[in-house]
């Protein structure tokens, strides 16, 4: 028969078909382990001395009683030392998944002393909070540039019998699936934005880590972990295109520069224009107007400082 099946979806479509839970966690309670552990001693402490007082009857010829007490006295000290085998300790910010026989019975989530079927055995799984750092991966972005992109993910155990029985290890799949969600997202989005509005990995950094955090949410949820948080820790083009990417930037920046340079000429020579037209300093053909915008472009735009050459005739020469 089929194993049942179902989607994670995350925004922009499912992730992984991921098999239906077969088993998810139920909380239990012991009975409280410190006066078992007080009884236990007691009849720890009764054992033993039953089988001494039977071992001084039997010598000082009470045959009766010494067998009787020291059939009961290693009766009871194996009794004992078998509802000690019962006594759990379950510290803070961890929980105990309980099998018998084979079987899943429950978690237990309370925290101190409590005592259990001492023919169950008891895994301890932590819940803390945990961090996972992936190694660099070297990937291709959208565009096909080789980047190195790494990221941390916050995380921890929500549901132990998860985390233990539908993966073999939740730790190494948290880490392989958290590399292979950065793969992923690496490969969706270009390093840089090409054009206004377009998501990058550079750019867009909330909004990445957003949806990672997202897919690594889906791709482990099979294995009962809840992703606290993402981030992107290393960005960066690859070594072998990362000079060519960095002049490219650079080129990006100076046109930027000179087309915001430009703009801002163009609006102080229309301005000089409409101001000596209104006061009627002077009055100007078409000719000399294009000759001026000319000299104040270059001396607005220019890179370096210009030398000015003084007029001493007319206008015209």
């Amino acid at each position: 028969m089929a194993t049942p099946r179902s989607a994670v979806d995350v925004e922009d479509g499912p992730v992984l078909d991921l098999p239906v839970p077969k088993i998810t966690e139920r909380v239990i309670t012991g009975a409280a382990g410190l006066p078992v552990l007080g009884g236990t001693l007691l009849g720890l402490l009764a054992g033993v001395g039953a089988t001494i007082v039977g071992g001084l009857q039997l010598a000082g010829g009470s045959k009766a009683l010494g067998i009787t007490l020291l059939t009961v006295g290693p009766l009871a000290v194996l009794g004992a030392v078998l509802l000690l085998c019962g006594l759990t300790v379950v510290s803070p910010g961890q929980a105990r998944v309980v099998q018998l026989l084979g079987r899943y019975r429950g978690t237990i989530r309370a925290e101190g002393l409590t005592w259990l079927n001492p023919f169950t055995s008891r895994r301890r799984i932590s819940t803390r909070i945990r961090n996972h750092e992936t190694e660099t991966n070297k990937v291709n972005d959208a565009d096909g540039n080789p980047i190195e992109m790494a990221a941390v993910v916050v995380w921890q155990v929500e549901d132990t019998a998860k985390a233990v029985f539908e993966v073999d290890d939740y730790t190494d799949f948290v880490a392989i699936q958290t590399e292979t969600a950065v793969r992923h997202i690496a490969s969706s989005y270009p390093y840089d934005a090409h054009r206004e509005g377009e998501l990058s990995l550079r750019d867009g950094a909330d909004e990445i880590s957003r949806m990672l955090s997202a897919e690594i949410a889906a791709r482990v949820v099979s294995a009962g972990v809840r992703v606290v948080e993402s981030r992107i820790t290393r960005l960066a083009y690859a070594p072998e295109v990362a000079q060519v990417m960095l002049q490219r930037q650079q080129a990006g920046a100076v046109v930027a520069a000179r087309r915001l340079i430009v703009e801002g000429a163009v609006g102080m020579v229309e301005e000089a224009l409409d101001r000596l037209a209104e006061r009627d300093v002077v009055e100007l053909d078409e000719e000399r107007k294009a000759a001026m915008v000319s000299n104040l472009l270059v001396v607005l735009c220019g890179d370096r400082g210009t030398q000015p050459v003084v007029n001493t005739g007319s206008l015209y020469q």
